[in-house]
């Protein structure tokens, strides 16, 4: 292949992955019943709209209800109201809309269904702060939280704990109704408590374990959230608790769904795939070196596969910012890699999230290539210096690398791709 054909190759791959977890195929086959009473329609997340237009395309019956996407991520529906929020740090759009589906579930009963559609994002988006607890307050935590490096189960743990809404309050909320619970997951595990920081589901996480979060990465937190962490008042519904009775939740897409579809995508190319799992987790920098390795391994030995060969991989990485630059997990992989990799010939990769949003910034992720670094040199880039500043997207962009999306209305978090080319003779 030329460099050309690798990009849309992989390319051609992120774009398999994120089909397949697109809501309007995957979301459908996994509707309930009508109920004798109302369906009600709650819900929160980067995949939010286009989970709210699957559920009205294919619905018989009335139904009414409101969602919340991040900024951008919206679709026009025609019974369920659609708003839009900030994330990764909440904001006050997404506080009303927490507040207004609280009072949507209010005062059901056992003849009605709460339809919740959950999906990644929805922690920053569901923000309705707990008793004495203000927006200012969870946005300060939620900044310090995201540049601390603690991972997403770790962030989601405080996150429920300081909510009005999640862990499994809104759930408890919509109690005696019918509630059922449809999931795009973006964690790694699937624990669909975890996503969204489990809205509709019993919390097996403590306040002690969210106060522990607080303390193993020194975040400072003001004093009111301190003070709510230390009050019986703010553990959450646990598993067991008679409100979640009947309660029913289905995870209707996953990475490692998306992964597979990439890997089908390969082979029939001709192209052998491994995938590694959609589990990885840790620092992008550090998983970078463990990849790039497997890689120059099946480029010199043929171990764990002989090239030509894709090395896929899902998961969430975390990157403990300590320097003024920008860029987003994947394209701080990404630029870890290139140099681990040091232009080793006929290996490629790419490295995107699948809502088309990498951290913070408005590129999916970034391709690297065997003369990533030597045009770098051109340019008047030192790549490790902008790895020590965290600027990776700056990087990537100066060198016009970057992948660029837009929403893609789903999200089931990183994926990674990393080809190896047959030896040249």
């Amino acid at each position: 292949m030329t460099i050309g054909d690798s990009r849309a190759f992989l390319l051609e791959l992120f774009r398999s992955a994120v089909a397949a977890a697109d809501p309007a195929r995957c979301l459908p086959p996994h509707l309930p019943p009508a109920p004798r009473g109302r369906t009600v329609v709650v819900g929160g997340g980067k995949a939010a709209a286009a989970m709210a237009r699957a559920v009205e395309d294919h619905w018989d019956g009335p139904l009414s209800g409101l969602v919340v996407t991040r900024y951008g991520h919206g679709l026009a529906c025609r019974r369920i109201e659609v708003i839009e929020a900030a994330h990764p740090v909440p904001d006050s759009a997404g506080q009303a809309a927490a507040a207004r589906m609280l009072e949507l579930v209010h005062g059901l009963n056992p003849d009605d269904l709460v339809l919740a559609l959950v999906s990644g994002g929805g922690s920053a988006l569901l923000s309705a702060p707990a008793a004495g607890v203000s927006l200012a307050d969870k946005q300060q935590v939620t900044r310090a939280l995201l540049r601390s490096g603690a991972g997403i189960h770790e962030i989601n743990c405080v996150r429920s704990h300081l909510s009005a809404i999640k862990g499994g309050r809104l759930g408890a909320a919509a109690a005696p109704a019918r509630l059922v619970s449809l999931i795009l997951s973006d964690v790694p595990g699937d624990d669909p408590a975890v996503v969204a920081s489990g809205p509709t589901l019993p919390d097996p996480r403590t306040r002690a374990e969210a106060r522990a979060v607080l303390e193993r990465h020194r975040i400072e937190a003001p004093p009111a959230v301190l003070a709510w962490l230390n009050d019986p008042r703010s553990e959450t519904p646990k598993p067991g608790d008679p409100a979640f009775a009947g309660a029913g939740a289905t995870i209707v897409a996953s990475a490692r769904v998306s992964l597979d579809a990439a890997a089908s995508s390969a082979r029939e190319r001709g192209i052998a795939a491994l995938v590694l799992g959609d589990r990885i987790e840790g620092e992008a920098r550090e998983v970078a070196l463990v990849l790039a390795a497997i890689a120059r391994s099946c480029a010199a030995d043929g171990i764990p596969l002989a090239p030509p060969c894709v090395i896929l991989s899902g998961g969430e990485t975390t990157v403990t910012v300590r320097g003024k630059g920008r860029g987003g997990r994947n394209a701080e992989f990404l630029l870890a890699a290139a140099l681990a990799l040091d232009a080793t010939p006929g290996i490629h990769a790419i490295a995107c999230d699948t809502d088309g949003i990498d951290g913070s910034e408005e590129n999916a992720g970034a391709l690297i290539a065997p003369d990533t670094l030597a045009r770098a040199r051109c340019a008047g880039l030192d790549a490790a210096a902008r790895l020590a500043d965290n600027d990776a997207y700056g990087f990537f962009a100066e060198l016009g690398d970057l992948v660029v999306t837009g929403p893609t209305r789903t999200n089931v978090n990183d994926f990674r791709a990393i080809l190896v080319e047959a030896r040249r003779l």
